[in-house]
């Protein structure tokens, strides 16, 4: 090709990527900032994975707002998206199965705590699955950071997850990021000689919120030891920011490294 020629193409070429529509990047990985156009175009870009994430709102003991779950699911969902690179989120569902409302069991002995049966908490984890499948998510992927509903998460994406296999779709239960990483957190408090049974509103809890807000969600002056009247289960004496760092740090390492491990066997 001749050197005119080859500006010419040169040129026509750059007016082609000139001329050529960018792909929008979302404004938030949130789906609730973002109109119905953006999200059809962000999945139609790429961002085929959607977050499904389960907090709790309920009792964390004397010194902690009972948002505990909801601050941490916040900020681990939009870490987890932006990890993968190619997610969006679903708003922060703030119930969860917290006890028994009429006998005033578990958490529900305490005021402010609100809880959902279990077969009510299982059809809204499929409710909210089925609709990310429905708006066209290739994989859709639920997590909780509270203990109970985690079996019932369980077995709703493994039975959506066999029907929409079909569609070309996917439902994973991400568990690895509630059961892996506190373990691995108690093994991080092991090694600095803390053995405690840190159960409900103790060193985890307390510490991944004194990171998130503690000005606002922690009340340092009613940190307290643990007993069955107060609802704590810990010692959230111990608590320190920089373990709060490292706790949340596990959860979304546990998570990504779950959903990443699933992608790859699924194809």
């Amino acid at each position: 090709m001749r050197k005119p020629q080859l500006l010419v193409a040169l040129l026509a070429a750059v007016l082609t990527l000139v001329a050529a529509p960018a792909v929008a990047q979302p404004r938030s990985v949130w789906i609730d900032d973002l109109t119905w156009i953006e999200v059809r175009d962000a999945i139609a870009a790429g961002k085929t994975t959607a977050i499904i994430f389960f907090g709790s709102s309920e009792q964390n003991g004397p010194h902690m707002a009972i948002g505990k779950h909801n601050f941490i699911a916040r900020y681990c969902a939009e870490k987890i998206a932006g990890q993968l690179g190619d997610a969006l989120v679903y708003p922060v569902i703030p119930f969860a199965i917290t006890g028994d409302a009429a006998a005033k069991t578990a958490h529900m002995r305490f005021p402010g705590t609100v809880t959902l049966p279990g077969d009510v908490f299982s059809g809204v984890v499929r409710a909210v699955a089925q609709s990310a499948l429905a708006a066209g998510f290739k994989l859709v992927a639920v997590m909780g950071d509270h203990g109970g509903g985690q079996e019932e998460m369980a077995r709703v994406a493994q039975a959506l997850d066999a029907q929409s296999k079909k569609n070309g779709a996917r439902v994973l239960h991400v568990g690895d990021l509630y059961t892996k990483a506190d373990a691995q957190f108690d093994g991080l408090l092991a090694k600095r000689g803390i053995t405690s049974k840190e159960l409900h509103a103790g060193i985890p809890d307390t510490a991944a919120v004194m990171f998130l807000g503690a000005d606002n969600w922690i009340r340092k002056d009613q940190i307290a030891a643990a007993s069955e009247s107060n609802g704590v289960q810990g010692s959230p004496s111990l608590a320190t920011a920089e373990l709060g760092k490292l706790y949340l740090d596990m959860k979304i390492e546990s998570a990504v490294n779950q959903i990443k491990a699933f992608r790859a066997g699924a194809r």
